[in-house]
């Protein structure tokens, strides 16, 4: 046991997206994780559950799709994962891990015995499959239905129902678990139920698009202070061109102060460079 500093890392965001049938949370997936790669929709993969709905939207790019049949086990899930993993995949999105808890909640039903502990055998197996989601070494996002209702809203003079999204179809403290919980509406209008990036934080709703995606692979990115600096370092002194040097220095705008110093000797030692070949 030790005490130390804390430390920000880069990462990969474990996000969730959760919503009524017809919300949008493939399409927005989609869009939300070609942000992620920089556009690169080789580095995606879709663990579809959904009646291979995710090629329905192959013309936004040439992702990659793993389909699974019921029933919709953890275990399948898991080696889902493991399959994009070992295939390079940077970004995984899981449409969705609802089919998951239903084909739990029918296993624990159809089980002799005292229901409350049947959980026991229940839980391990639920646990293994979100401790797979979190422990990846990839992107994750993950889709949820929502348990669905109609409110009765005025429009246009007329009294119309609307579809509106309740409870997700998940174990109750699923949400706990991801980094930012995204909820859309019908009219595929998102706000953020959670955000532990702060990104999204009293933010009015938006509709997600590769922008979103965008933001978050930047948030990702940022590592604590005298780490992050350690490395612009590294990325100065790398440099062998005056552009590339230019580059850095635009890419840390909140840093620049810092980095001067260092961006003007790489300068001038690159410069030096440049006037030495010229004289042989």
């Amino acid at each position: 046991m030790e005490i130390r500093k804390s430390n920000r890392k880069k990462t990969k965001i474990k996000l969730a997206i959760q919503g009524s049938a017809g919300s949008g949370k493939t399409y927005s997936s989609l869009l939300l994780a070609k942000g992620l790669v920089n556009g690169q929709f080789s580095k995606v993969a879709v663990i579809d559950t959904e009646n291979n709905s995710a090629d329905l939207y192959a013309h936004l790019g040439d992702y990659n799709v793993v389909p699974l049949e019921a029933p919709y086990s953890p275990e399948k899930y898991i080696k889902a994962i493991e399959l994009c993993e070992k295939s390079g995949m940077e970004v995984i999105i899981i449409d969705s891990t609802s089919h998951c808890w239903d084909y739990l909640l029918d296993v624990h039903s159809n089980m002799p015995g005292n229901s409350f502990a049947n959980w026991a055998k229940i839980t391990p197996r639920q646990n293994a499959f979100i401790n797979k989601i979190l422990s990846s070494g990839a992107n994750i996002i993950s889709t949820m239905r929502v348990k669905q209702d109609y409110v009765i809203s005025q429009k246009n003079g007329k009294m119309i129902p609307e579809k509106v999204g309740l409870k997700a179809i998940q174990r109750n403290d699923v949400d706990y678990e991801y980094t930012i919980v995204f909820d859309i509406d019908i009219a595929h209008n998102c706000r953020a139920s959670k955000d532990r990036t702060g990104v999204f934080v009293c933010k009015p709703e938006f509709k997600i698009n590769e922008e979103t995606g965008t933001m978050i692979k930047e948030w990702c990115s940022q590592e604590s202070g005298n780490r992050m600096e350690e490395n612009i370092e590294v990325e100065i002194e790398e440099c062998t061109s005056l552009e590339a040097l230019r580059h850095v220095y635009s890419k840390y705008p909140e840093l620049q102060n810092k980095i001067l110093p260092s961006i003007m000797l790489k300068k001038s030692e690159l410069e030096n460079l440049g006037q030495s070949i010229n004289n042989t």
